[in-house]
């Protein structure tokens, strides 16, 4: 893989509460530089990040209902409007994780497709799912109602739980969507090495706040 190919596997994520304009500007100007795939970043910033990286060929993601989840779909549907109205054309949303744990599948699937809806031809949408709080089995029907209500991506994490990314949700994740949906790992993917064993595993797209660090190991592997 060539390091064009893994800068466009990379979402170059501050999704701090206390990110500053400067760091918000270091995080475009290094998007710019080596052409991720995208900035992500909290949907207040998103007008802004869209300004600064305007024509650069650099997506702007934001994140929907986050860190929690726990926001109504109403809500959610509303967020995704707005972000794509200032500018966003990535959107990562987090599930319902209480009705997932209540067995309540049709909710989530329906919550969902409210972002889906949201988006449809404006916005790609990746589905936080927070792996570290399910179980194998709660991700597997997580993943499903992710196809189902029709999104672009499934991704693991958020990075403000207890846990983040590991090659086996990923591959797990994998054999549950299939081979053509996205699968993104996100969470504690902070080197060339952890992000070459989620890509084994099945990703096709990374958040990582380590963005250039990883790109400065690709450089000096013929590896990724």
């Amino acid at each position: 893989m060539t390091t064009a190919q893994l800068a466009k596997m990379i979402d170059h994520t501050l999704l701090r509460a206390d990110a500053t304009q400067s760091e918000i500007n270091k995080l475009t100007e290094e998007a710019k530089q080596y052409q991720f795939a995208s900035v992500c970043v909290n949907p207040g910033w998103v007008s802004y990040a869209a300004g600064q990286l305007q024509g650069s060929g650099v997506d702007i993601c934001t994140v929907i209902g986050f860190p929690l989840g726990a926001s109504t779909s109403e809500t959610k549907a509303f967020e995704t409007t707005d972000a794509i109205a200032k500018g966003a054309t990535e959107v990562d949303m987090v599930i319902n994780i209480s009705a997932l744990k209540d067995g309540k599948d049709d909710d989530v699937e329906q919550d969902i497709r409210a972002v889906v809806e949201a988006a449809a031809g404006k916005a790609l949408v990746k589905v936080i799912i927070e792996t570290c709080l399910l179980t194998d089995e709660e991700k597997v029907r997580a993943c499903q109602a992710a196809v189902k209500a029709g999104a672009d991506f499934v991704k693991t994490s958020t990075g403000f739980s207890t846990g983040g990314a590991t090659p086996e949700d990923i591959a797990l994740m994998r054999r549950t969507v299939g081979p053509d949906m996205g699968v993104k790992a996100s969470g504690g993917v902070r080197s060339l090495e952890d992000m070459q064993k989620m890509i084994e595993a099945g990703a096709t797209r990374i958040g990582a706040s380590s963005g250039v660090k990883i790109m400065q190991g690709g450089q000096s592997t013929s590896s990724y």
